[in-house]
């Protein structure tokens, strides 16, 4: 039994992770939030990284009246 990984695979999780880390990138800079910080982070594994950033940071759970 073979530990390598496909390149198939290696490929894919790279696309991953650039797009997310991209989409990172430009939304905190959109919103002024650390946007070098969420890009970096972006790369580091998925989708956390979106997931804490849009409900922690962006708050979408948030109604549009409450502050």
């Amino acid at each position: 039994m073979s530990n390598e990984i496909s390149p198939h695979l290696l490929i894919i999780v790279a696309i991953i992770l650039i797009s997310q880390s991209i989409f990172l990138f430009t939304n905190a800079r959109k919103h002024g939030h650390n946007y070098w910080l969420w890009g970096i982070v972006g790369l580091i594994q998925a989708p956390m990284p979106t997931l804490v950033y849009l409900i922690f940071v962006r708050k979408i759970w948030r109604k549009k009246g409450r502050l």
